[in-house]
């Protein structure tokens, strides 16, 4: 059973998350352990594993890029692992010089004006790149469905220059 169907949900990008939420509850109570402690081994070790089971499509659909990993994956896209070399040398570029305007933050003039701009800046691209996998996955052909697998990569990165943002952050604000 595919983690939509577990929900009782259509296979599709935009979810209810309040609705996720409430039929996670639902599921995790009814097979929340304590319910069968008095059950066999074999009924208790069933439902810590449907628990498990139950936690890691929750993770999976409320989180937008691991539901696009997850939806593309269902439908037999091949994705690239992490490793793999990236074709899209002017998004390489792109994301040399986002790197470039956030190591020069430490050395502005005024800090928090140039730490607003750049997270200003890659809030905006990351929206963008977004939104296209968003309508990608939306599409979903063959063409659409490998381009919203590229877009979902690219968004990976961004994920990663955020954490090194909130990093920054951290160090400079830090008292």
């Amino acid at each position: 059973m595919n983690y939509f169907q577990l929900f009782g949900i259509e296979v599709t990008f935009d979810v209810d998350l309040n609705q996720l939420s409430q039929t996670y509850q639902t599921l995790q109570k009814a097979v929340h352990p304590d319910r069968f402690a008095h059950a066999s081994s074999q009924d208790q070790l069933l439902a810590v594993q449907k628990s498990a089971e139950i936690n890691d499509a929750y993770q999976t659909l409320k989180q937008p890029l691991k539901r696009a990993e997850y939806i593309l994956t269902l439908r037999g896209v091949d994705l690239p692992n992490e490793q793999q070399s990236f074709g899209d040398t002017a998004f390489l570029m792109q994301q040399m010089e986002l790197r470039e305007m956030l190591d020069e933050v430490k050395f502005a003039d005024d800090v928090d004006a140039a730490l607003n701009h750049v997270q200003q800046v890659f809030r905006q691209e990351y929206q963008q790149l977004f939104d296209l996998m968003r309508d990608n996955i939306v599409e979903n052909n063959t063409a659409a469905n490998v381009l919203a697998c590229d877009n979902l990569r690219k968004l990976k990165f961004y994920q990663k220059l955020n954490i090194e943002v909130e990093r920054l952050e951290d160090s400079l604000f830090d008292d």
